[in-house]
C-alpha cells in the first residue's frame, strides 16, 4: 500500500482590507448580489462576482426553489451566464460572500462540489486557472489561485477519453 497527501493551499487574510483595490471592489460587488439572493427557504444568501479577460463583471446569487434540488448556487448561475453570454471571454477571478440574519458567518464560505466541479470545467475548457475568493459576513478572507487547489482529483473531460 501507498499512502499519497493532498496538500490545500490557500492565502488567508484577517480583512477585505488587505486586498487589492480590484479584489475588494470584487467581494463588494459579491455581497451586493447577496442582498437580491432569493432564499426564503435556508435564509442563507450567497453573491458571486466573477471577472472576466476583458475586465466585464458578472454578478449572480443564489435562487432557490420549494423543490430543493431545482435551485442553483450563485457560483454556478454566474459562470452559467457568464459562458452563455461571453462565450469568448473566460472567468479569472470569482469572489463570493454569504450572509444570513439567523447567524453570523465567521468563516469564509466555501463553493459546494457542484459548484468546484462546474468551475473546474470552466478552468479546463479556458486552459486557464480561474482565482476564488471567499468571504463569509466579514473579517477573514480565503484566496486559492485555483479550483484545482479546492477541487483535487477532480473529474474532468479527459477521463472521457476513449
Amino acid at each position: 500500500m501507498e499512502k499519497i497527501q493532498l496538500i490545500l493551499e490557500l492565502e488567508l487574510y484577517s480583512s477585505e482590507n488587505e486586498l487589492s483595490h480590484d479584489e475588494k471592489k470584487l467581494l463588494e460587488m459579491a455581497a451586493e448580489a447577496a442582498e437580491n439572493a432569493y432564499a426564503p427557504y435556508s435564509n442563507y444568501k450567497v453573491g458571486a462576482a466573477i471577472r472576466l479577460k476583458s475586465g466585464k463583471i458578472v454578478t449572480a446569487n443564489n435562487q432557490e426553489n420549494a423543490a430543493y434540488p431545482s435551485g442553483l448556487c450563485a457560483e454556478r448561475v454566474a459562470l452559467f451566464y457568464a459562458s452563455a453570454n461571453f462565450p469568448d471571454d473566460p472567468p479569472q477571478t470569482i469572489a463570493i460572500k454569504a450572509k444570513t440574519s439567523d447567524f453570523k458567518i465567521k468563516d469564509p464560505t466555501p463553493p459546494c462540489g457542484a459548484c468546484r466541479q462546474v468551475m473546474i470545467e470552466a478552468e479546463s475548457r479556458n486552459n486557464k486557472n480561474i482565482r476564488v475568493i471567499m468571504q463569509g459576513d466579514n473579517g477573514r478572507v480565503f484566496i486559492s489561485n485555483s479550483i484545482e487547489n479546492l477541487l483535487p482529483m477532480s473529474f474532468q473531460a479527459s477521463r472521457l477519453d476513449k
